[in-house]
């Protein structure tokens, strides 16, 4: 197949003319000038206006700029409600870890291939730890252990704060399963909900960390769900999935709130006309949500 030509890059008026030669139309060109010099046409238009196309590449009868702008809008806040509580999430397993790991096969461990049931990642990971090392090699926590300690290594309570949380999940998934049981229960879930649980917010963390598009997207470390959300025909490809499995790794005051906001966000979308199917959210979403919380709603 030949191979197509780039496309000169053209500027905001032009931009403009051509969505309204397909369809869009505009309440106020000012604004959508002042957008799309601040957002790029590709980020807004490209992966938001999708959702407003017909086969032939043109917009949908009476589809305007500020739909494809209040569904940007939504997408983003969905994205700053998520980013925190994975973050609690992340920074709970970094801890878990360490305090385990340390406390009953040392402060070095990690170096001890004996302590994992896999070598699938073991090299690889222990490279990427060299790696992050080196990289952070003039931060306060490297140099202090370089200069003070025998062998200049990390103890694992210090190591798991400078890996990433892609490398905090792999080292889980090698663990032992008896380990990672122990350590699952910080959490009061399984360990094999947690494994899987914990590479899919790697990838939904960063997605969100490199402002991505979560509305109507596939995840594609999907995450192993309890049997009631499969009976309830939750998609486990989908973002709701992943707000259930956060649901279950939050403490009671986070759980709280995140349900709340999460709630409220769900319930400004459908009131907007955005279609919640799009995320995973079928007509018992809310049920779901809250289901086994004192605070059901």
């Amino acid at each position: 197949m030949e191979k197509k030509e780039q496309q000169r890059a053209t500027t905001v008026q032009e931009q403009i003319c051509n969505l309204k030669d397909l369809g869009l139309q505009f309440d106020d060109t000012d604004k959508a000038k002042d957008v799309l010099s601040r957002v790029s046409y590709y980020r807004l238009i490209k992966a938001y206006g999708i959702e407003y196309k017909k086969n032939d590449g043109t917009f949908v009868e009476n589809t305007k700029f500020k739909d494809i702008l209040k569904l940007y809008e939504f997408d983003a806040a969905l994205r700053h409600i998520l980013s925190p509580n994975i973050e609690m999430i992340e920074i709970h397993l970094r801890a878990a870890i360490a305090n385990y790991i340390g406390v009953k096969y040392g402060p070095l461990a990690y170096l001890d291939q004996s302590i994992i049931q896999s070598s699938e990642y073991y090299e690889d990971l222990m490279n990427n730890i060299h790696d992050m090392v080196e990289k952070n090699s003039n931060s306060p926590i490297v140099r202090n252990f370089r200069t003070n300690y025998k062998d200049g290594n990390l103890p694992i309570y210090a190591l798991v704060e400078i890996c990433s949380f892609g490398d905090i999940s792999k080292l889980f998934k090698i663990l032992k399963n008896a380990d990672k049981k122990e350590i699952a229960t910080s959490f009061g879930v399984g360990y094999t909900y947690l494994e899987s649980w914990m590479e899919t917010l790697v990838f939904v963390r960063n997605v969100c960390a490199h402002y991505g598009r979560l509305y109507n997207a596939r995840i594609k470390k999907r995450p192993k769900l309890y049997k009631q959300y499969y009976q309830a025909g939750v998609a486990n490809g989908m973002v709701f999935a992943v707000i259930l499995c956060i649901k279950h790794l939050l403490d009671e005051k986070q759980r709280c709130r995140f349900l709340d906001d999460i709630s409220e966000h769900i319930c400004q979308m459908n009131d907007e006309g955005i279609d919640i199917s799009r995320i995973g959210a079928k007509k018992e979403w809310k049920k779901l949500l809250y289901d086994g919380n004192e605070q059901t709603k």
